[in-house]
Protein backbone atom coordinates (compact mmCIF):
# COMPACT_ATOMS: atom_id res chain seq x y z
CA UNK A 1 0.00 0.00 0.00
CA UNK A 2 1.46 3.33 -1.06
CA UNK A 3 1.73 6.10 1.50
CA UNK A 4 -0.25 9.14 0.28
CA UNK A 5 1.06 11.95 2.45
CA UNK A 6 -0.80 15.19 1.74
CA UNK A 7 -4.51 16.01 1.91
CA UNK A 8 -4.56 17.13 -1.71
CA UNK A 9 -2.78 13.99 -2.91
CA UNK A 10 -5.31 11.92 -1.02
CA UNK A 11 -8.13 13.83 -2.71
CA UNK A 12 -6.65 13.13 -6.16
CA UNK A 13 -5.98 9.49 -5.24
CA UNK A 14 -9.57 8.89 -4.18
CA UNK A 15 -10.84 10.63 -7.32
CA UNK A 16 -8.94 8.26 -9.64
CA UNK A 17 -9.68 5.17 -7.57
CA UNK A 18 -13.38 5.96 -7.92
CA UNK A 19 -13.00 6.78 -11.62
CA UNK A 20 -11.00 3.64 -12.50
CA UNK A 21 -13.89 1.23 -13.34
CA UNK A 22 -15.51 3.83 -15.62
CA UNK A 23 -12.37 5.42 -17.04
CA UNK A 24 -12.27 3.50 -20.34
CA UNK A 25 -15.86 4.47 -21.10
CA UNK A 26 -15.19 8.07 -20.04
CA UNK A 27 -12.06 8.25 -22.18
CA UNK A 28 -13.91 6.96 -25.25
CA UNK A 29 -16.36 9.80 -24.84
CA UNK A 30 -13.44 12.22 -25.37
CA UNK A 31 -11.39 10.07 -27.75
CA UNK A 32 -11.07 12.96 -30.22
CA UNK A 33 -9.21 14.96 -27.56
CA UNK A 34 -7.00 12.05 -26.52
CA UNK A 35 -6.26 11.10 -30.11
CA UNK A 36 -4.63 14.50 -30.60
CA UNK A 37 -2.26 13.89 -27.68
CA UNK A 38 -1.37 10.38 -28.86
CA UNK A 39 -0.81 11.59 -32.41
CA UNK A 40 1.55 14.30 -31.22
CA UNK A 41 3.60 11.91 -29.08
CA UNK A 42 3.79 9.32 -31.86
CA UNK A 43 5.09 11.96 -34.28
CA UNK A 44 8.35 12.09 -32.32
CA UNK A 45 8.53 8.57 -30.87
CA UNK A 46 10.36 5.98 -32.98
CA UNK A 47 9.39 2.31 -33.21
CA UNK A 48 12.66 1.28 -31.55
CA UNK A 49 12.25 3.57 -28.51
CA UNK A 50 11.63 2.44 -24.94
CA UNK A 51 8.79 4.47 -23.43
CA UNK A 52 7.46 5.05 -19.92
CA UNK A 53 4.28 6.96 -19.07
CA UNK A 54 4.07 8.58 -15.64
CA UNK A 55 0.45 8.52 -14.47
CA UNK A 56 -0.63 6.00 -17.06
CA UNK A 57 -4.13 5.45 -15.66
CA UNK A 58 -5.69 2.29 -17.11
CA UNK A 59 -3.06 2.05 -19.86
CA UNK A 60 -5.40 2.81 -22.78
CA UNK A 61 -3.33 5.75 -24.02
CA UNK A 62 -0.03 3.92 -23.58
CA UNK A 63 -1.35 1.00 -25.61
CA UNK A 64 -1.67 3.34 -28.62
CA UNK A 65 1.82 4.82 -28.23
CA UNK A 66 4.66 3.56 -30.43
CA UNK A 67 7.73 1.89 -28.92
CA UNK A 68 9.38 -1.50 -28.67
CA UNK A 69 9.08 -1.66 -24.86
CA UNK A 70 6.50 0.25 -22.85
CA UNK A 71 6.09 0.77 -19.12
CA UNK A 72 3.37 2.56 -17.17
CA UNK A 73 3.27 3.67 -13.54
CA UNK A 74 0.34 5.05 -11.57
CA UNK A 75 -0.48 5.48 -7.88
CA UNK A 76 -4.02 4.13 -8.28
CA UNK A 77 -4.08 0.36 -7.56
CA UNK A 78 -7.41 -0.03 -9.34
CA UNK A 79 -6.14 1.73 -12.45
CA UNK A 80 -3.07 -0.52 -12.55
CA UNK A 81 -5.15 -3.64 -11.96
CA UNK A 82 -7.36 -2.77 -14.95
CA UNK A 83 -4.31 -1.81 -17.05
CA UNK A 84 -2.64 -5.19 -16.44
CA UNK A 85 -5.83 -7.03 -17.32
CA UNK A 86 -6.54 -5.08 -20.53
CA UNK A 87 -2.96 -4.68 -21.78
CA UNK A 88 -0.89 -7.72 -20.76
CA UNK A 89 1.86 -6.87 -23.28
CA UNK A 90 2.77 -3.71 -21.34
CA UNK A 91 4.65 -3.57 -18.02
CA UNK A 92 2.73 -1.72 -15.29
CA UNK A 93 3.69 -0.74 -11.73
CA UNK A 94 1.69 0.70 -8.85
CA UNK A 95 4.11 3.42 -7.87
CA UNK A 96 4.28 7.05 -6.76
CA UNK A 97 5.69 9.42 -9.38
CA UNK A 98 7.76 11.06 -6.64
CA UNK A 99 9.33 7.72 -5.71
CA UNK A 100 10.10 5.93 -8.97
CA UNK A 101 12.02 2.75 -8.24
CA UNK A 102 12.89 1.17 -11.59
CA UNK A 103 16.31 -0.11 -12.58
CA UNK A 104 16.05 1.02 -16.19
CA UNK A 105 16.66 4.05 -18.42
CA UNK A 106 14.07 5.06 -21.02
CA UNK A 107 14.29 6.83 -24.37
CA UNK A 108 11.01 8.69 -23.90
CA UNK A 109 9.20 9.76 -20.72
CA UNK A 110 5.56 10.83 -21.12
CA UNK A 111 3.57 12.96 -18.69
CA UNK A 112 0.26 13.33 -20.51
CA UNK A 113 -2.21 15.51 -18.67
CA UNK A 114 -1.04 14.55 -15.17
CA UNK A 115 1.37 17.32 -14.19
CA UNK A 116 -1.52 19.37 -12.80
CA UNK A 117 -2.32 16.74 -10.16
CA UNK A 118 1.13 16.40 -8.61
CA UNK A 119 1.47 17.78 -5.11
CA UNK A 120 5.08 18.73 -5.82
CA UNK A 121 6.08 18.81 -9.48
CA UNK A 122 9.75 19.36 -8.67
CA UNK A 123 9.88 16.14 -6.63
CA UNK A 124 8.34 14.23 -9.54
CA UNK A 125 10.81 15.63 -12.08
CA UNK A 126 13.75 14.85 -9.78
CA UNK A 127 12.41 11.29 -9.53
CA UNK A 128 12.03 11.08 -13.31
CA UNK A 129 15.69 12.01 -13.67
CA UNK A 130 16.68 8.60 -12.27
CA UNK A 131 15.21 6.80 -15.30
CA UNK A 132 16.79 9.08 -17.94
CA UNK A 133 19.93 8.66 -19.99
CA UNK A 134 21.61 11.65 -21.70
CA UNK A 135 19.46 11.31 -24.85
CA UNK A 136 16.08 10.77 -23.15
CA UNK A 137 13.19 12.93 -24.33
CA UNK A 138 10.54 14.21 -21.93
CA UNK A 139 7.16 15.02 -23.51
CA UNK A 140 4.75 16.88 -21.24
CA UNK A 141 1.18 17.62 -22.28
CA UNK A 142 -1.06 19.95 -20.30
CA UNK A 143 -4.06 22.13 -20.97
CA UNK A 144 -3.90 25.81 -21.90
CA UNK A 145 -5.00 28.01 -18.96
CA UNK A 146 -7.01 30.06 -21.46
CA UNK A 147 -9.50 27.16 -21.36
CA UNK A 148 -9.90 27.06 -17.57
CA UNK A 149 -13.25 28.96 -17.48
CA UNK A 150 -14.62 26.84 -20.35
CA UNK A 151 -13.63 23.58 -18.64
CA UNK A 152 -15.14 24.68 -15.34
CA UNK A 153 -18.33 25.62 -17.17
CA UNK A 154 -18.37 22.16 -18.73
CA UNK A 155 -18.12 20.61 -15.25
CA UNK A 156 -20.92 22.84 -13.98
CA UNK A 157 -23.31 21.62 -16.70
CA UNK A 158 -22.19 18.00 -16.53
CA UNK A 159 -20.40 17.82 -19.88
CA UNK A 160 -17.15 17.01 -18.10
CA UNK A 161 -16.50 15.16 -14.84
CA UNK A 162 -15.46 17.29 -11.91
CA UNK A 163 -11.80 16.94 -11.09
CA UNK A 164 -9.72 18.00 -8.08
CA UNK A 165 -8.25 21.47 -8.32
CA UNK A 166 -5.17 21.41 -10.57
CA UNK A 167 -1.86 23.25 -10.51
CA UNK A 168 -1.85 26.53 -12.42
CA UNK A 169 1.14 26.05 -14.68
CA UNK A 170 2.10 28.32 -17.56
CA UNK A 171 4.68 27.31 -20.16
CA UNK A 172 7.23 29.40 -18.28
CA UNK A 173 6.38 27.66 -15.00
CA UNK A 174 6.84 24.21 -16.51
CA UNK A 175 10.08 25.21 -18.24
CA UNK A 176 11.35 26.69 -14.97
CA UNK A 177 10.52 23.53 -13.00
CA UNK A 178 12.26 21.45 -15.65
CA UNK A 179 15.35 23.66 -15.40
CA UNK A 180 15.39 23.42 -11.60
CA UNK A 181 15.44 19.63 -11.90
CA UNK A 182 18.21 19.63 -14.55
CA UNK A 183 16.04 19.37 -17.65
CA UNK A 184 15.98 21.77 -20.56
CA UNK A 185 12.77 22.64 -22.41
CA UNK A 186 13.64 23.18 -26.07
CA UNK A 187 10.33 23.12 -27.95
CA UNK A 188 6.77 24.17 -27.10
CA UNK A 189 3.77 23.40 -29.28
CA UNK A 190 0.02 24.00 -29.08
CA UNK A 191 -2.73 22.15 -30.92
CA UNK A 192 -6.48 21.42 -30.96
CA UNK A 193 -8.57 24.56 -31.17
CA UNK A 194 -11.86 22.64 -31.24
CA UNK A 195 -11.57 19.66 -28.82
CA UNK A 196 -14.81 17.94 -29.87
CA UNK A 197 -15.45 16.16 -33.15
CA UNK A 198 -17.85 18.06 -35.37
CA UNK A 199 -17.56 16.36 -38.78
CA UNK A 200 -15.66 18.40 -41.39
CA UNK A 201 -15.65 21.54 -39.21
CA UNK A 202 -13.30 20.11 -36.54
CA UNK A 203 -11.03 18.70 -39.24
CA UNK A 204 -10.69 22.06 -41.01
CA UNK A 205 -10.36 24.10 -37.81
CA UNK A 206 -7.80 21.85 -36.10
CA UNK A 207 -5.75 20.95 -39.15
CA UNK A 208 -5.44 24.42 -40.65
CA UNK A 209 -6.82 27.32 -38.61
CA UNK A 210 -5.36 26.07 -35.32
CA UNK A 211 -1.85 26.20 -36.81
CA UNK A 212 -2.05 29.92 -37.56
CA UNK A 213 -0.17 32.17 -35.10
CA UNK A 214 -3.04 33.99 -33.34
CA UNK A 215 -5.40 31.00 -33.24
CA UNK A 216 -2.59 28.69 -32.16
CA UNK A 217 -2.19 30.58 -28.88
CA UNK A 218 -5.80 29.66 -28.01
CA UNK A 219 -5.47 25.89 -28.57
CA UNK A 220 -6.38 23.67 -25.63
CA UNK A 221 -3.42 21.25 -25.71
CA UNK A 222 0.10 22.44 -25.09
CA UNK A 223 3.18 20.23 -25.34
CA UNK A 224 6.66 20.82 -23.96
CA UNK A 225 9.62 18.78 -25.16
CA UNK A 226 12.61 18.62 -22.86
CA UNK A 227 15.91 16.79 -22.45
CA UNK A 228 18.22 16.13 -19.50
CA UNK A 229 21.08 18.47 -18.65
CA UNK A 230 24.07 16.42 -17.57
CA UNK A 231 26.80 18.49 -15.96
CA UNK A 232 30.23 17.16 -16.79
CA UNK A 233 33.53 18.19 -15.33
CA UNK A 234 36.23 19.01 -17.88
CA UNK A 235 38.16 15.86 -17.03
CA UNK A 236 35.03 13.74 -17.57
CA UNK A 237 34.15 15.08 -21.02
CA UNK A 238 34.08 12.37 -23.65
CA UNK A 239 36.21 12.79 -26.74
CA UNK A 240 34.77 11.85 -30.11
CA UNK A 241 36.18 11.06 -33.50
CA UNK A 242 34.95 13.27 -36.34
CA UNK A 243 34.37 12.90 -40.05
CA UNK A 244 34.50 16.08 -42.13
CA UNK A 245 32.82 15.59 -45.51
CA UNK A 246 33.91 18.07 -48.17
CA UNK A 247 31.66 17.99 -51.27
CA UNK A 248 33.52 19.53 -54.19
CA UNK A 249 32.43 20.47 -57.69
CA UNK A 250 34.75 22.71 -59.73
CA UNK A 251 36.72 23.67 -56.59
CA UNK A 252 40.24 22.70 -57.63
CA UNK A 253 41.78 25.87 -56.18
CA UNK A 254 40.39 25.24 -52.67
CA UNK A 255 41.17 21.56 -52.14
CA UNK A 256 44.56 21.97 -50.48
CA UNK A 257 43.51 24.98 -48.40
CA UNK A 258 40.71 22.90 -46.88
CA UNK A 259 43.39 20.55 -45.51
CA UNK A 260 45.97 23.08 -44.41
CA UNK A 261 43.47 25.42 -42.75
CA UNK A 262 41.54 22.73 -40.87
CA UNK A 263 42.74 22.68 -37.24
CA UNK A 264 43.27 19.52 -35.21
CA UNK A 265 40.46 19.55 -32.67
CA UNK A 266 39.55 16.04 -31.45
CA UNK A 267 41.05 12.61 -30.95
CA UNK A 268 40.81 11.74 -34.65
CA UNK A 269 39.67 13.59 -37.77
CA UNK A 270 38.69 11.71 -40.90
CA UNK A 271 38.40 13.82 -44.06
CA UNK A 272 36.28 12.65 -46.97
CA UNK A 273 36.39 14.47 -50.30
CA UNK A 274 33.39 13.77 -52.52
CA UNK A 275 33.87 15.00 -56.06
CA UNK A 276 30.83 15.45 -58.24
CA UNK A 277 30.64 16.11 -61.98
CA UNK A 278 33.41 18.72 -62.13
CA UNK A 279 34.47 20.25 -65.43
CA UNK A 280 37.87 21.37 -64.13
CA UNK A 281 40.68 19.27 -62.58
CA UNK A 282 39.07 18.98 -59.13
CA UNK A 283 39.22 15.16 -59.09
CA UNK A 284 42.86 15.08 -60.14
CA UNK A 285 43.70 17.66 -57.46
CA UNK A 286 41.89 15.63 -54.79
CA UNK A 287 43.90 12.52 -55.71
CA UNK A 288 47.14 14.50 -55.59
CA UNK A 289 46.31 16.04 -52.20
CA UNK A 290 45.42 12.65 -50.72
CA UNK A 291 48.85 11.31 -51.65
CA UNK A 292 50.64 14.46 -50.51
CA UNK A 293 49.13 14.40 -47.01
CA UNK A 294 48.76 10.64 -46.53
CA UNK A 295 51.31 10.58 -43.69
CA UNK A 296 49.71 13.38 -41.67
CA UNK A 297 45.98 13.17 -42.44
CA UNK A 298 43.33 10.44 -42.70
CA UNK A 299 41.88 11.26 -46.12
CA UNK A 300 39.34 9.25 -48.10
CA UNK A 301 38.22 10.21 -51.58
CA UNK A 302 35.24 9.20 -53.68
CA UNK A 303 33.07 10.38 -56.55
CA UNK A 304 29.30 10.65 -56.45
CA UNK A 305 27.16 8.83 -58.98
CA UNK A 306 24.24 11.26 -58.69
CA UNK A 307 24.00 15.03 -58.77
CA UNK A 308 23.72 17.79 -56.20
CA UNK A 309 25.39 18.55 -52.89
CA UNK A 310 22.80 16.51 -50.97
CA UNK A 311 23.69 13.39 -52.91
CA UNK A 312 27.41 14.10 -52.38
CA UNK A 313 26.95 14.46 -48.61
CA UNK A 314 24.96 11.22 -48.42
CA UNK A 315 27.72 9.48 -50.37
CA UNK A 316 30.35 10.77 -47.95
CA UNK A 317 28.30 9.88 -44.89
CA UNK A 318 27.80 6.34 -46.19
CA UNK A 319 31.53 5.63 -45.82
CA UNK A 320 32.16 7.80 -42.74
CA UNK A 321 33.48 6.17 -39.56
CA UNK A 322 33.60 9.17 -37.18
CA UNK A 323 31.31 9.53 -34.16
CA UNK A 324 30.44 13.04 -35.38
CA UNK A 325 29.58 14.00 -38.95
CA UNK A 326 30.36 17.46 -40.34
CA UNK A 327 30.00 19.20 -43.68
CA UNK A 328 32.56 21.72 -44.90
CA UNK A 329 31.76 23.30 -48.25
CA UNK A 330 34.77 23.24 -50.55
CA UNK A 331 34.26 26.91 -51.48
CA UNK A 332 35.58 27.70 -47.95
CA UNK A 333 33.16 30.63 -47.54
CA UNK A 334 32.69 29.21 -44.04
CA UNK A 335 36.25 29.23 -42.67
CA UNK A 336 37.68 25.79 -41.80
CA UNK A 337 39.11 27.46 -38.69
CA UNK A 338 35.54 27.63 -37.27
CA UNK A 339 35.01 23.86 -37.41
CA UNK A 340 36.26 23.19 -33.82
CA UNK A 341 33.46 25.43 -32.49
CA UNK A 342 30.89 23.10 -34.05
CA UNK A 343 32.59 20.10 -32.49
CA UNK A 344 32.60 21.70 -29.03
CA UNK A 345 28.92 22.70 -29.25
CA UNK A 346 27.91 19.12 -30.08
CA UNK A 347 30.40 17.25 -27.87
CA UNK A 348 29.53 19.37 -24.82
CA UNK A 349 25.82 18.57 -25.22
CA UNK A 350 24.73 22.16 -25.82
CA UNK A 351 22.86 20.96 -28.89
CA UNK A 352 22.25 17.79 -30.88
CA UNK A 353 22.17 19.34 -34.34
CA UNK A 354 24.47 22.31 -34.85
CA UNK A 355 23.42 24.58 -37.70
CA UNK A 356 25.81 27.20 -39.05
CA UNK A 357 24.41 30.72 -39.35
CA UNK A 358 25.91 33.24 -41.76
CA UNK A 359 23.35 35.99 -41.08
CA UNK A 360 24.52 37.25 -37.69
CA UNK A 361 28.00 38.68 -38.21
CA UNK A 362 28.66 41.22 -41.00
CA UNK A 363 29.65 39.33 -44.15
CA UNK A 364 32.69 39.84 -46.25
CA UNK A 365 32.23 42.26 -49.14
CA UNK A 366 30.36 40.62 -52.05
CA UNK A 367 30.09 37.35 -50.10
CA UNK A 368 26.33 37.19 -50.66
CA UNK A 369 24.18 39.12 -53.10
CA UNK A 370 21.32 41.24 -51.77
CA UNK A 371 18.68 39.00 -53.36
CA UNK A 372 20.25 35.93 -51.75
CA UNK A 373 20.33 37.67 -48.37
CA UNK A 374 16.65 38.57 -48.65
CA UNK A 375 15.80 35.00 -49.66
CA UNK A 376 17.76 33.55 -46.75
CA UNK A 377 15.99 35.85 -44.29
CA UNK A 378 12.63 34.80 -45.71
CA UNK A 379 13.45 31.11 -45.33
CA UNK A 380 14.70 31.83 -41.80
CA UNK A 381 11.24 33.13 -40.89
CA UNK A 382 9.53 30.15 -42.54
CA UNK A 383 11.72 27.60 -40.76
CA UNK A 384 11.40 29.30 -37.37
CA UNK A 385 7.63 28.92 -37.72
CA UNK A 386 7.86 25.39 -39.11
CA UNK A 387 10.32 23.97 -36.57
CA UNK A 388 8.93 25.91 -33.59
CA UNK A 389 12.29 27.37 -32.59
CA UNK A 390 14.48 30.15 -34.01
CA UNK A 391 16.42 29.07 -37.11
CA UNK A 392 18.49 31.97 -38.39
CA UNK A 393 20.01 30.44 -41.52
CA UNK A 394 18.74 27.34 -43.30
CA UNK A 395 21.22 27.14 -46.17
CA UNK A 396 24.57 27.48 -44.46
CA UNK A 397 26.53 24.49 -45.71
CA UNK A 398 28.06 23.57 -42.35
CA UNK A 399 25.78 21.29 -40.34
CA UNK A 400 26.92 18.89 -37.63
CA UNK A 401 25.35 15.90 -35.87
CA UNK A 402 26.21 12.54 -34.33
CA UNK A 403 26.51 9.65 -36.76
CA UNK A 404 24.05 7.58 -34.69
CA UNK A 405 21.45 10.32 -35.11
CA UNK A 406 22.15 10.52 -38.83
CA UNK A 407 21.60 6.77 -39.13
CA UNK A 408 18.19 7.20 -37.49
CA UNK A 409 17.44 10.15 -39.76
CA UNK A 410 18.39 8.07 -42.79
CA UNK A 411 16.09 5.24 -41.67
CA UNK A 412 13.19 7.72 -41.46
CA UNK A 413 14.03 9.75 -44.57
CA UNK A 414 11.02 8.41 -46.46
CA UNK A 415 8.78 10.50 -44.17
CA UNK A 416 9.86 13.72 -45.94
CA UNK A 417 11.11 12.13 -49.16
CA UNK A 418 14.38 12.49 -51.03
CA UNK A 419 13.95 15.51 -53.26
CA UNK A 420 16.34 18.02 -51.66
CA UNK A 421 19.33 18.49 -54.02
CA UNK A 422 21.26 20.54 -51.44
CA UNK A 423 20.73 18.34 -48.37
CA UNK A 424 20.22 21.25 -45.94
CA UNK A 425 16.45 20.87 -45.63
CA UNK A 426 16.72 17.10 -45.57
CA UNK A 427 18.92 17.31 -42.48
CA UNK A 428 16.94 20.07 -40.73
CA UNK A 429 13.58 18.38 -41.27
CA UNK A 430 15.04 15.04 -40.22
CA UNK A 431 16.53 16.49 -37.04
CA UNK A 432 13.16 18.00 -36.16
CA UNK A 433 11.37 14.68 -36.67
CA UNK A 434 13.91 13.01 -34.35
CA UNK A 435 13.14 15.69 -31.74
CA UNK A 436 16.76 16.83 -31.58
CA UNK A 437 17.68 20.16 -30.09
CA UNK A 438 18.79 22.37 -33.00
CA UNK A 439 21.02 25.34 -32.21
CA UNK A 440 22.52 28.00 -34.47
CA UNK A 441 26.24 28.67 -34.38
CA UNK A 442 27.28 32.02 -35.91
CA UNK A 443 30.06 31.94 -38.51
CA UNK A 444 31.78 34.68 -40.47
CA UNK A 445 30.84 34.25 -44.11
CA UNK A 446 33.61 35.10 -46.57
CA UNK A 447 33.68 35.78 -50.27
CA UNK A 448 34.77 32.75 -52.27
CA UNK A 449 38.32 33.08 -53.62
CA UNK A 450 38.05 30.48 -56.37
CA UNK A 451 35.34 29.46 -58.83
CA UNK A 452 31.65 30.37 -59.06
CA UNK A 453 28.60 29.33 -57.10
CA UNK A 454 26.80 26.18 -58.23
CA UNK A 455 23.40 27.54 -57.14
CA UNK A 456 20.86 29.00 -59.56
CA UNK A 457 19.22 31.77 -57.55
CA UNK A 458 15.77 31.69 -59.18
CA UNK A 459 15.41 28.06 -60.25
CA UNK A 460 16.68 26.68 -56.97
CA UNK A 461 14.82 29.36 -55.01
CA UNK A 462 11.50 28.10 -56.41
CA UNK A 463 12.56 24.53 -55.62
CA UNK A 464 13.22 25.53 -51.99
CA UNK A 465 9.76 27.09 -51.82
CA UNK A 466 8.22 23.84 -53.07
CA UNK A 467 10.11 21.87 -50.43
CA UNK A 468 8.91 24.24 -47.69
CA UNK A 469 5.33 23.91 -48.86
CA UNK A 470 5.62 20.13 -48.83
CA UNK A 471 7.12 20.24 -45.31
CA UNK A 472 4.25 22.42 -44.07
CA UNK A 473 1.93 19.48 -44.68
CA UNK A 474 4.29 17.06 -42.94
CA UNK A 475 5.00 19.27 -39.92
CA UNK A 476 2.13 21.68 -39.40
CA UNK A 477 -0.93 20.21 -41.08
CA UNK A 478 -0.61 16.51 -40.22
Amino acid sequence: MLEIKSIRSRECYEHFEKLAPKFSKYRKRYKYFWRNIIKYCNYYIQDEDTVIEIGCGNGDSLSEIKGKEKTGIDYSPKMIEIAKENHPDIEFHNMLAEEIDLDKKYDVVLLTGVIGYFDNVLDVLNSVKKICHPRTRIIISYYNQFWEPILRLGELFGFKKRTPRKNWLSNHDIANLLYLSDFEAFRTTRSLLLPVNIPIISYLVNRYIARLPLFNSMCVNKFINARPIFHQKDEEKKEYSTTVVIPARNESGNIEDAITRLPKFCKHVEIIYVEGNSTDDTWETIQRIQKKYKDTHDIKITQQEGKGKGDAVRKGYSIATGDILMILDADLTVPPEDIPKFYEALASGKGEFINGSRLIYPMGKDAMRSLNTAGNKFFSWVFSWLLEQPIKDTLCGTKVMFRNDYNRLQANRKFFGEFDPFGDYDLLFGAYKLNLKIIDLPVRYRKRTYGDTNISRFRHGFLLLRMCWYAVGKIKFW
